[in-house]
């Protein structure tokens, strides 16, 4: 048995210790926000907050997440998500949106680690964030618009 916090939430789950922590959100908890990309960390759609650090759920074991406390897209809040959530829909940044969740999830960490990131800020905590419609560039212009309106 694991227990965890997820979006304000105290939760239990009967499953394997090695149970990715993906399936779990998804399958057992039913947030389908989070989603599936590659199944080996190297995509980001599957990024969550673990403990406010942005992780990799689909390589993270459950057993590894007892105690913690974990946003999804679905439970995202806060001054910094509601900016990158009104950037996002103000420059249209998505096309297909399967990556999106961990795009927003990524760029939300990295206003609350770097109120005022650089483009290289952004290019080093987004790298592990693939977009298949390669819209980086408004990806990159929505967090320093985001970065802005924190700025106030």
């Amino acid at each position: 048995m694991t227990a965890f916090t997820i979006n304000g939430q105290d939760v239990s789950v009967d499953v394997e210790d090695d149970t990715p922590l993906l399936w779990v959100v998804r399958d057992e908890l039913r947030l389908t926000g989070t989603k599936f990309g590659c199944g080996i960390a190297q995509c980001g759609a599957c990024t969550v907050m673990v403990d406010g650090m942005p992780r990799r759920s689909c390589v993270t074991p459950v057993g590894t997440v007892d105690g913690a406390d974990i946003q999804t897209i679905e439970g995202l809040d806060g001054p910094e998500a509601q900016a990158v959530q009104a950037a996002w829909e103000g420059l249209d940044v998505p096309q297909c949106g399967w990556c999106q969740s961990g795009q927003v999830v990524s760029a939300t960490a990295l206003l609350r680690e770097v109120p005022k990131p650089t483009d290289a800020d952004i290019d080093d905590a987004m790298a592990g964030n693939v977009c298949r419609c390669a819209t980086y560039v408004r990806i990159r212009k929505a967090i320093h618009d985001a970065a802005d309106m924190l700025e106030g």
